[in-house]
């Protein structure tokens, strides 16, 4: 273990212990049953979830699509009925800090610190691709597929895809010998099912919380699939 800094908000440890790897609790948020443990960051999802982050040689950057979640969970009794999900907790997720469910970090790796982040409504899904033209791509929730420069963080493009984006841009060279970008649209996964389960918002709990977090989301985006490809000039 050499480094441990947080990217994210965190409430319920205090850091890592770099000799042993742990992390160092804060014993208040630990969950018990049949009470309710608030503020709780981050959220089940963590603060990255699966979406793979993309390393600049470069730069020497790490771009980190994360959450910025919290949550306040009571654990329950589960009764096991075969066939049927069981969890055994109520959970209502929620933004954290800020008010923004997700961000797009540049983290230093190496002084264990953020160099830019853009915050977006919703926790931010997409994988993310970086390029050795200086360019990182990365998509949202709401649909938008987006580029940016990997020293500032400012944007330089942006497309509105029919979905939300939850997949991961690939890069590549065409036959024609030009650089191609193509990227899945199609919301979906735990974040997404509230659209692409059709699930009711008025139910904080349903897809074990995340409901709560992304009830605005139906707002921004439709289910559906396509793959778009884009040409760099």
């Amino acid at each position: 273990m050499l480094s441990a800094k947080p990217f994210a908000h965190i409430t319920t440890s205090t850091g890592v212990d770099l000799k042993t790897g742990l992390l160092q609790y804060v014993g208040e948020e630990k969950p018990i049953t049949g009470t309710v443990v608030r503020n709780i960051c981050p959220a089940s999802p963590g603060a990255k979830d699966w979406q793979p982050s993309a390393f600049s040689p470069k730069t020497g950057l790490l771009y980190i699509p994360h959450n910025n979640l919290c949550m306040d969970e009571e654990d329950v009794s589960a009764n096991y009925i075969a066939g049927t999900p069981y969890v055994g907790a109520n959970v209502r997720m929620y933004p954290g800090p800020g008010g923004n469910g997700g961000e797009f970090t540049a983290w230093d790796p190496v002084n264990g610190k953020a160099v830019w982040s853009i915050r977006d409504r919703f926790p931010v899904w997409s994988g993310a691709l970086t390029t050795a033209g200086d360019v990182v791509f990365f998509g949202t929730m709401d649909g938008w597929f987006k580029a940016v420069d990997d020293r500032s963080g400012q944007e330089l493009w942006q497309f509105k895809t029919g979905s939300g984006i939850i997949g991961q841009p690939v890069s590549y060279k065409g036959p024609d010998g030009k650089q191609y970008i193509a990227v899945l649209s199609g919301v979906g996964g735990w974040a997404g099912a509230v659209v692409a389960g059709g699930l009711d918002t008025r139910d904080p709990t349903g897809a074990l919380g995340f409901t709560n977090a992304m009830k605005d989301l139906p707002q921004y985006t439709t289910k559906g699939g396509m793959l778009y490809v884009f040409s760099l000039p």
